[in-house]
């Protein structure tokens, strides 16, 4: 596994070991020991989830206030442009964000420390993503920032409006959102 730093220092960019030839590929997801010597953190699981979303599905941008979560996020069926949001609001680089293609081809999951918002947008006929969490889901600690807030000003690659969920579509400025001290 390779490990290389996203735009913001606290994201990482895993790459796994892909040995593949005519008749497949095989690949260890999740080695805790390797990710631990290839990122020299310890997180401990204790969910996974899946999701499935069709072409322009756009999803969060969603944290946990309490009971945070970190992530660890990947693609195994089609495309999306995954988005997470620096919420740590004595953090240098509050409202940042960086962006990361993660897809069934390239295999590049992404690590997401707690403190961020997550979110993501489906860029193929349809994507399923998977990833795994540090706390479980709390839905009374879940807070929402608006996918399009012009202080973040993130550059979805659109080629329309989003697809949102009434929650999503409601979410509040980072401005006036609970965010992290």
């Amino acid at each position: 596994m390779k490990s290389m730093a996203a735009s913001l220092p606290e994201l990482l960019i895993l790459k796994p070991r892909v040995f593949g030839d005519e008749r497949g590929f095989f690949f260890e997801s999740f080695n805790r020991r390797v990710f631990e010597q290839t990122t020299g953190l310890e997180p401990v699981f204790v969910q996974d989830n899946h999701s499935r979303s069709l072409r322009g599905v756009l999803r969060g941008l969603h944290y946990q206030i309490r009971q945070t979560q970190a992530k660890l996020v990947r693609c195994v069926v089609g495309e999306i442009f995954d988005v997470a949001v620096d919420v740590r609001r004595s953090s240098p680089r509050f409202g940042c964000w960086a962006g990361v293609h993660l897809s069934a081809e390239n295999k590049r999951q992404l690590w997401i420390p707690e403190g961020f918002a997550h979110g993501f947008l489906v860029l193929s006929e349809a994507a399923e993503v998977l990833y795994k969490a540090t706390d479980y889901y709390a839905p009374e600690q879940e807070r929402c920032i608006l996918w399009n807030d012009p202080k973040i000003a993130i550059r979805w690659p659109l080629s329309g409006e989003p697809q949102l969920s009434e929650k999503d579509s409601q979410g509040a400025l980072l401005e006036s959102a609970e965010v992290f001290d």
